[in-house]
C-alpha cells in the first residue's frame, strides 16, 4: 500500500515493506500479572471518523475517488504493559475490555483466534525477544458503529507496539499497516479513509487517484466555523451492531462487473469536494445539502445501505429543521447517522431527545473534533 503526501506543490511518496506471515497460533490462559514487573506503560489513542462523505469509492472496485471526513473523539484506548519475558508463559496478553475478554498466546504466526483484528497486529509490528506485553484495549464507540472503530483500534495498537523499537511510523506507514491487517491478512473488505482518518486525525479531504495511492489534504478551517460545525453535528448510533463487511459484499456484488466507472460511483466522488468546498465557504446549508445527497447516493447505490432505523431518524430530523444527515459507512441494518442541526441549540437538544426517546437503541454519542490522529505517551510507573 503506498500512500501520496502533499508537501507544497511537491509529493513524497512513501512505501512500508512488511514480513511475511505463517505458522500456527497458540491460545493459552492468562499469565498472573502481579507475579512479574512492569517495566514501562505505554498509552495509545486514536479518533474515530464521521461524515465520510465519498465513502464507497476509496475502495479496490471503485479504483479512483474522493473521501471527506471528520476525526472525532471518543477514541479508541490501548495501554500496553510491558514485562520480561521469564519463558515460562506466552509472551502477548489481550485486554478486550469492551468484550470481558483477557487470554494469552504465542506470537500468531497468521493464525488468530479471539480478536483477529488485534492479534494480527503482532505479525506486522515486532515485539523484541525478552518481551512480554499486555494490551488493555477499550471504545466507547460501539461495535459496529459504521465508524471506522476497528481501524482506530487497529492504528492505536500499532502504535503502541511501534513505540516499542527505535524510530516510528509515519502517519502514512501507520495507515497502511492497518490496513494491510484488514485487508491482506484477515482479508475483510475496507477501503482507506478510516485508517487514514485514525493515523492522521483532523478534517481531511483524501484524494485516491488509484487504489490503494492517496493523497491526504488537511482542512483548516476559521476557530468560528469549526467551533459552529461542531456544535451542529451529532452522531447516532442505531444499534445493534453489524459487520461491515457483510454489506460490502452485498455492494460489490452489484458493482463488480460494472467496473470503476459505474454511474452509481459517480454521484458519490462529487460529494467529497463539494464538502470541502461548502466548509470552506463557512455555508453551512450546502454542507447539509452534499450530506443529504451522499446518503440519496448510498441509497442508489444499494437500498440496505439507509436502513429503516436511519429513516427513522432523519424523518425526526426533518421535523425539528436539520440541514443534513449522513448515514456512516456501511449502513444498513445497523450503524450510525450524522446529523447536522441548524443555528437553534435549543431545537437541537429537543431533537436529540426525541430522538432517543423513540427508540431505546438509539443513542447519542456525544463527540468532540479531534485535531490530531494517533497519541502515544508514556505513563509513570507510580
Amino acid at each position: 500500500m503506498t500512500f501520496d503526501k502533499s508537501v507544497g506543490e511537491e509529493s513524497v511518496r512513501t512505501k512500508l515493506t512488511r514480513p511475511t506471515v505463517e505458522g500456527t497460533l497458540k491460545a493459552t490462559p492468562p499469565p498472573t500479572a502481579d507475579s512479574r514487573k512492569i517495566l514501562r506503560r505505554i498509552n495509545s489513542s486514536a479518533p474515530i471518523r464521521i461524515c465520510d462523505n465519498g465513502g464507497w469509492t476509496d475502495t479496490w472496485f471503485a479504483q479512483h475517488g474522493a473521501v471527506f471526513n471528520i476525526a472525532v473523539f471518543p477514541a479508541a484506548e490501548v495501554q500496553l504493559s510491558v514485562f520480561g519475558d521469564d519463558g515460562n508463559s506466552p509472551p502477548f496478553t489481550i485486554d478486550a475490555q469492551n468484550f470481558n475478554d483477557r487470554y494469552s498466546f504465542e506470537k500468531p504466526n497468521g493464525t488468530y483466534s479471539k480478536h483477529p483484528l488485534i492479534e494480527a497486529v503482532f505479525d506486522c509490528v515486532p515485539v523484541s525477544k525478552g518481551q512480554a506485553v499486555e494490551l488493555s484495549i477499550f471504545s466507547e464507540a460501539p461495535a459496529g458503529c459504521s465508524t471506522g472503530t476497528s481501524a482506530s483500534v487497529t492504528v492505536a495498537v500499532i502504535g503502541a507496539l511501534d513505540s516499542l523499537t527505535p524510530g516510528r511510523m509515519t502517519p502514512y506507514e501507520l495507515a497502511a499497516t492497518a490496513h494491510k491487517v484488514e485487508t491482506e491478512l484477515l482479508h475483510q473488505q475496507c477501503g482507506i479513509q478510516d485508517q487514514i482518518a485514525a493515523a492522521f486525525g483532523g478534517i481531511n479531504f483524501i484524494e485516491m487517484d488509484r487504489y490503494p495511492q492517496a493523497t491526504v489534504h488537511r482542512i483548516v478551517l476559521p476557530k468560528s466555523t469549526e467551533r459552529e460545525l461542531e456544535a451542529r453535528l451529532a452522531l447516532i448510533s442505531v444499534g445493534p451492531g453489524h459487520s461491515s463487511s457483510h454489506i460490502h459484499e452485498m455492494v460489490i456484488r452489484e458493482l463488480e462487473e460494472a467496473g470503476p466507472d459505474a454511474a452509481k460511483l459517480e454521484p458519490l466522488r462529487s460529494t467529497a469536494a463539494k464538502s470541502r468546498d461548502a466548509l470552506c465557504a463557512g455555508n453551512f446549508a450546502a454542507f447539509g445539502r452534499t450530506m443529504i445527497e451522499n446518503t440519496e447516493a448510498q441509497r442508489n447505490l444499494h437500498p440496505e445501505l439507509v436502513g429503516a432505523c436511519h429513516q427513522a431518524i432523519i424523518d425526526i430530523a426533518k421535523e425539528y429543521g436539520a440541514l443534513g444527515w449522513k448515514v456512516n459507512g456501511a449502513g444498513g441494518a445497523g450503524g450510525s447517522i450524522t446529523l447536522l442541526g441548524g443555528p437553534d441549540r435549543a431545537a437541537q437538544r429537543s431533537m436529540l431527545q426525541t430522538i432517543e426517546s423513540v427508540n431505546p437503541n438509539y443513542c447519542n454519542i456525544p463527540i468532540r473534533f479531534s485535531s490530531v490522529g494517533l497519541s502515544v505517551w508514556d505513563s509513570p510507573l507510580e
